[in-house]
Parts: structure tokens; C-alpha cells; sequence
């Protein structure tokens, strides 16, 4: 069967297409499933993350407010003057 150069290299080729499948099959059996450290690491990034973008939203509706509120504000500047002037 393998007396010809071709299958050979036929046979060869097929042996390493094989351990290559296996070799990312497992591969990728160990990245989906990590260990407990890892996900508790992973869970705090979460949290992390989460509070971070909480954070920003807060952040953003005070710029809104006070972006659309800049009349008022501007007021109540010139009566906090007027205030301390007196």
C-alpha cells in the first residue's frame, strides 16, 4: 500500500491534519473551561466593569444636566455674586 512515493505523503499528510485537529480540539476544550481561580478572576473583572460603566452613565447624565440646565446655572451664578457682593 505505501510501496509509491504518493501515498506516502498521502498518509503523511493526513497523520499530521489529524493531530492538528486534535491538537485545537483540545486546545480549545481548556480555554472554555478554566478553573475556579480563573472564573473568579473573570467574575471581578465583571464587577469591575459594571461599576465602571454605572459610574460613567452617572458622570454623563450630570454633564447632560448641566449642559441643558447652563442657563439657569449661569444665574444662579450671578445671584451667588450678588449675594456676596451685599
Amino acid at each position: 500500500m505505501f510501496d509509491e512515493p504518493f501515498s506516502m505523503v498521502v498518509a503523511i499528510v493526513f497523520i499530521v491534519m489529524v493531530a492538528k485537529v486534535l491538537q485545537a480540539r483540545y486546545k480549545a476544550q481548556g480555554a472554555g473551561n478554566p478553573s475556579g481561580k480563573d472564573r473568579a478572576i473573570a467574575h471581578a473583572e465583571t464587577d469591575q466593569l459594571k461599576n465602571d460603566v454605572r459610574r460613567l452613565k452617572e458622570r454623563v447624565q450630570v454633564l447632560e444636566r448641566v449642559i441643558t440646565d447652563q442657563r439657569e446655572s449661569s444665574d444662579l451664578s450671578l445671584e451667588i455674586d450678588r449675594l456676596r457682593d451685599s
